[in-house]
């Protein structure tokens, strides 16, 4: 199916703009831990977290909707009316909750206050560009735009940090100009300024887009509240000293969700085009099935390799993340497959779905980790995530059965089986039985996932003989 390809395609070119910056920022992992105390890195997954949570709020993600019109766009009167819509709405609401957020930070004596609304708009900056060249097809402009954040992001970083050692500023200045330098390039580059004017202007648009938005608020904060709700439980039981430690156990994880999120960009796109089609089925489960086939593997090779590199990444006061890592990783392989579902759903334009799911799934994560923090600590809200992940991935498949059944999985049980062992084998602290884990990880990851390397593979140097000739 020539859909697959497409889909193969912009994986990869998402994932060339996106990968090195992304090894790069994990190496620099030692530089955190080392110079930042646990309780500033603490701070500052607090606010990024706080911001991941009020971005739906304000913009209640018509950039989401702006980016799943913009595939149906046909003229440049649609995309003008799509932008201007978007873009409008989304900086009148910031505004307004900027005040809002003043006045909060100043009752409360927030210091961060101000870093907060420029971190906020330059996520919302980031989002709208990022949405707007997705939308239009252009992964290529999108995949440079996501490695020169990075890039600059990273950059500002070392100069902040090392040069003026600056703390847990140097953090959030990084983020704020870099994210919204280059969101500013990438609107100009995709020339938005030409349909971007008031005539273009749409009432009965505007509503429709809401109509596809709004019911992804409660869906996404829902997914926000989870961790969120993590980090107060945390802050205000352990404080922010244990919150810094979650932080960077987190760290390793979000591999796994860097890997899914390249492929994700462009199934949301790959799965609105095809659901018209009549073998979206054949399509749908295809894609599916190799998608846990290289997650699940992913999984085990995180879990397998961590043991090797952990004490090189990260230094003293946060060696103890290293307890809760496995528990994360399951926790973020059912996150993933629960955005897959949702990308069907997307397709549908049935997000009604999606909120209720992950409503449901924070109140158990809320009540797991209210019951349990002080009896287990850290483990309570990691176990109360990863509980509640599994419950939206189940429900979600099931609810999927309106539009097709997901086919089931015939390496289950051998991969559960391969997953608890090298887990067995990781809290075991042997570097023998480490060695066997990544040998029998590796073997595994290439057993399960040889069709899709040899894809690759037959690719590469198919191009490669194309280049020579």
């Amino acid at each position: 199916m020539n859909q697959k390809k497409e889909l193969i395609k912009n994986t990869l070119i998402i994932s060339i703009g996106k990968f090195s910056t992304q090894i790069v920022s994990f190496l620099l992992l030692p530089l955190y831990t080392t110079l930042l105390t646990t309780n500033e890195y603490g701070q500052y997954d607090f606010l990024n977290t706080i911001s991941i949570f009020l971005i739906p709020c304000i913009t209640l993600l018509m950039e989401e909707g702006m980016f799943r019109f913009l595939i149906d766009a046909k003229n440049n009167q649609d995309k003008g009316e799509i932008f201007t819509i978007t873009t409008g709405f989304s900086l009148i609401s910031f505004l307004i909750w900027s005040f809002i957020i003043l006045i909060i930070g100043f009752l409360f004596k927030y210091p961060l206050t101000i870093y907060l609304i420029f971190y906020l708009l330059a996520s919302i900056l980031s989002s709208l560009a990022g949405s707007s060249a997705r939308g239009l097809g252009k992964f290529k402009i999108y995949s440079l735009f996501c490695f020169l954040s990075s890039f600059f992001n990273i950059l500002l970083n070392i100069i902040f940090i090392l040069g003026f050692k600056m703390g847990l500023p140097s953090l959030l200045l990084s983020y704020i100009i870099a994210n919204s330098l280059v969101s500013l390039w990438l609107l100009w580059k995709i020339k938005m300024y030409k349909v971007l004017s008031i005539k273009y202007f749409n009432k009965k648009k505007m509503q429709k887009m809401l109509k596809y938005s709004i019911p992804l608020v409660p869906n996404s904060i829902s997914w926000n509240a989870i961790s969120l709700t993590d980090r107060l439980l945390i802050i205000n039981v352990l404080g922010s000293s244990q919150n810094g430690i979650y932080s960077v156990g987190n760290k390793f994880p979000t591999i796994i969700n860097t890997c899914y999120g390249y492929f994700n960009l462009s199934w949301k796109e790959s799965a609105s085009k095809v659901v018209n089609k009549n073998d979206k089925n054949d399509f749908y489960n295809s894609v599916y099935i190799n998608l846990r086939h290289f997650l699940i593997c992913v999984s085990i090779l995180v879990i397998a390799i961590l043991p090797f590199i952990f004490n090189f990444l990260v230094k003293n006061d946060y060696k103890s993340a290293y307890n809760y890592i496995p528990l994360m990783v399951i926790g973020v392989y059912f996150s993933n497959l629960s955005n897959f579902c949702s990308g069907i759903f997307s397709a549908y334009k049935d997000t009604k779905i999606l909120a209720k799911t992950t409503i449901v799934a924070t109140i158990i994560n809320l009540l797991i980790g209210f019951i349990l923090i002080k009896k287990i600590g850290l483990y309570a809200p990691i176990l109360g995530t990863l509980i509640s992940y599994i419950v939206i991935y189940f429900y979600r498949n099931y609810r999927l059965k309106k539009y097709l059944i997901l086919s089931k999985d015939k390496y289950l049980l051998p991969s559960i089986s391969v997953l608890l062992l090298v887990t067995l084998f990781y809290y075991l602290k042997n570097y023998f039985l480490f060695a066997v884990g990544l040998i029998i990880a590796f073997v595994y990851a290439y057993y399960l996932n040889k069709s899709l390397i040899n894809v690759f593979v037959t690719k590469f140097t198919t191009k490669k003989k194309k280049t020579k000739e």
